[in-house]
């Protein structure tokens, strides 16, 4: 009997579903269709399921849907350990939306307040070291009662103290291994996965996606959380270090998967925040929909724009955020939407490549394979999508250092997230689906 599953993606505008052969790892459907977020998004998930020919087979979903998890990061030191929040956060799926430094006062709390995150990620000193500035954020933010759910993710010596310091206030906690044990150590895996359980026990059903438990009960993770597992299952079976852009409606994030390096990692610049090798960064002013107007002022201020351009792209970009349902569906507004793209991957790889927290930058030069993600992408003929993605690789004013002769593909089945929903239970079929629908992995394969 044939074993198959529908992978969905409930995203903020559209709900994507791929069907995958569990035997053979074949895509076997697909289908997409508007995410019903005014009604119930289960009515739109089911469609497009159904549409896909999933009906009747285990489901897997992962949800950006409702703006996505938002995160907060409370820590001790800017440089230190609140930046290494800030990194684990975004590893985690989450868009990071507010961090705080050093003792919490009535101002820092109203800052924090006015965030509207949906979990805060507690962090503070390493194993051992100094607890009064954790144990102190964690009383301010018990007596805030913020009622919002916080991860505990500091030193793990004061671990209990701070739990119960949260637990005084009625404060849903939920206790992570520490993401900075030692200077220059950064360990995610435990507070991801922290971050991750709070999502889907407070924060899916806090959205008001869906009336009733179905929904929660199906979802699986944060979207960009899913794609960071399936880019790592990717990265582990090819040889070379991989980038990933994925250009959406609200912002863009890109993924890299890197070989460590000994001297980065033991050397003297050693970044005192940790380094990590499997990376995300997200950015919230960059997309071709909601946030498209600020791919036109990111572009003005990297002087990429041509003469007379900024006027007219601007329009464009202020008609995508007032109707972000927009298809473009004609020749002249593909045109720009393929310019929004292309420069929102650029701005945003750029970024990526300069701003590691550790101030020693990314080194993407030993980058192999390059792949392009949403939904521009997605739809645009395959040499046009390529060339989207080769404007990033030719950016040579941009201040980082550019791949050498890398490899472009375009995920146009969206094949990243589903590999990342199915890695944990059935990881022979994931890595099957990306070499099957990712051609140019074939010849990268260890």
């Amino acid at each position: 009997m044939t074993r198959r599953a529908a992978c969905a993606d409930v995203g903020s505008t559209f709900t994507k579903v791929v069907v995958v052969d569990l035997d053979t790892g074949e895509l076997v459907g697909s289908a997409a269709r508007p995410t019903t977020s005014g009604t119930d998004v289960l009515h739109g998930l089911d469609e497009a399921v159904a549409a896909a020919g999933g009906t009747g087979h285990p489901l897997y979903v992962c949800s950006s849907a409702g703006g996505g998890l938002r995160l907060a990061v409370v820590g001790y030191e800017e440089l230190v350990s609140a930046r290494a929040g800030q990194r684990v956060g975004l590893t985690a799926g989450a868009r990071v939306v507010h961090v705080a430094a050093g003792p919490l006062d009535a101002a820092a709390v109203n800052a924090l307040r006015v965030a509207r995150p949906d979990v805060v990620l507690l962090v503070g000193g390493t194993d051992g070291g100094d607890s009064e500035v954790l144990l102190h954020n964690a009383a301010r933010l018990g007596a805030a009662r913020l009622r919002v759910p916080v991860v505990a993710a500091g030193n793990a010596d004061a671990r209990d103290q701070v739990m119960a310091a949260l637990a005084s206030g009625k404060v849903p906690a939920v206790p992570a291994g520490n993401v900075l044990p030692r200077i220059g150590v950064l360990d995610p895996g435990p507070a991801r996965a922290a971050i991750r359980e709070v999502f889907l026990r407070h924060v899916i059903g806090g959205k008001r996606l869906s009336r009733g438990p179905r929904f929660a009960s199906l979802v699986r993770g944060a979207t960009p959380d899913l794609m960071l597992r399936g880019v790592e299952l990717l990265a582990d079976r090819i040889d070379g270090d991989l980038l990933v852009v994925d250009v959406g409606g609200a912002t863009t994030d890109v993924y890299s998967a890197r070989r460590p390096d000994a001297e980065q990692e033991t050397g003297p610049r050693r970044p005192v925040a940790g380094q990590l090798w499997r990376d995300r960064t997200v950015e919230g002013d960059l997309g071709v929909r909601w946030s498209a107007p600020g791919v036109v002022t990111a572009a003005e201020a990297e002087r990429l724009l041509a003469p007379g351009e900024p006027r007219t792209l601007a329009a464009e970009a202020g008609l995508r955020a007032q109707t972000p349902g927009l298809v473009a569906d004609a020749g002249p507004a593909r045109a720009v939407d393929a310019r929004l793209t292309g420069l929102a991957a650029t701005i945003a790889v750029r970024r990526h490549a300069r701003t590691d927290p550790g101030g020693v930058g990314r080194d993407l030069r030993h980058v192999r394979l390059v792949i392009g993600s949403g939904g521009v992408l997605r739809h645009a003929p395959a040499r046009d999508a390529a060339r989207i993605v080769g404007s990033v690789l030719a950016d040579h004013g941009g201040g980082w250092a550019l791949p050498r002769e890398p490899t472009i593909a375009i995920d146009a089945d969206y094949v990243l997230a589903a590999a990342g929903l199915l890695a944990a239970e059935h990881p022979v079929a994931a890595q099957h689906l990306l070499r099957s629908r990712l051609p140019a992995v074939q010849r990268m394969l260890r």
